[in-house]
């Protein structure tokens, strides 16, 4: 299949799998966070142990290394944190990335040439923890690509403007409570704008935003190219 976004054929792009080998049917299960989910009624979502435990299970019983899923996905997992709450009409619970759902320690790599933007550690129960984005150019635009959730010891060494190419290592899924207190996840996204963000950007928006967001974030899976999503 083609794949056009804004007048772009994506099909023309070569890109390098972001952790390292292509997440398929037989190595990657797609995870469900959304209200539909009836598990996470009873699923203590503030006890981290508890929801690393719950996603660990759910990729081990499908055979799977990997979960995969969340872009624009209605989110009822949000609640654990207040780094999300807001009035009730602007509650961020639309996810603007893809995560990747694995062990702690997973390597994850480039998937184009680009340089480094920006990093920082985002710190906060709920929050992204160390975070770096690259910037690229595709089609004669920049695009930023945002990897959250590492290991705090990846920051070591960064410069700001350092080149990447596709495939170098940069960077490692972290544990909790470094993480941003998660179970151990990629939170992979995609950006046209950072809007003013250096080393951060929202992963998660409010319905009301949700037309403004959309647009800039396009779908990680046009990089990913996984057939579980």
């Amino acid at each position: 299949m083609i794949i056009y976004l804004q007048g772009m054929n994506w099909n023309t792009l070569d890109f390098f799998p972001v952790m390292g080998e292509k997440l398929n049917l037989g190595n990657t299960v797609k995870l469900d966070f959304s209200p539909s989910n009836p598990d996470l009624e009873t699923l203590d979502l503030s006890n981290t142990a508890a929801f690393d435990e719950y996603v660990t299970k759910q990729i081990k019983n499908s055979g799977s290394t990997y979960g995969i899923g969340g872009y624009l996905e209605h989110r009822a997992i949000y609640r654990r944190s207040a780094v999300f709450a807001t009035s009730e009409a602007d509650f961020r619970n639309i996810h603007l990335g893809v995560d990747i759902w694995t062990e702690a320690g997973a390597p994850v790599y480039s998937p184009f040439e680009g340089k480094i933007h920006s990093f920082q550690d985002n710190v906060g129960f709920g929050n992204y923890g160390a975070t770096i984005i690259l910037e690229h150019e595709v089609f004669e635009k920049k695009l930023y690509s945002l990897y959250g959730h590492l290991f705090l010891s990846d920051l070591e060494g960064l410069q700001i403007g350092q080149e990447v190419k596709a495939g170098d290592l940069i960077a490692h899924i972290g544990p909790f409570p470094e993480n941003g207190d998660w179970p151990p996840h990629l939170h992979f996204q995609l950006m046209w704008d950072l809007m003013g963000n250096f080393g951060d950007f929202p992963g998660v928006c409010s319905k009301r935003d949700m037309d403004i967001y959309q647009a800039n974030c396009p779908d990680p899976n046009l990089i990913l190219r996984s057939e579980v999503l």
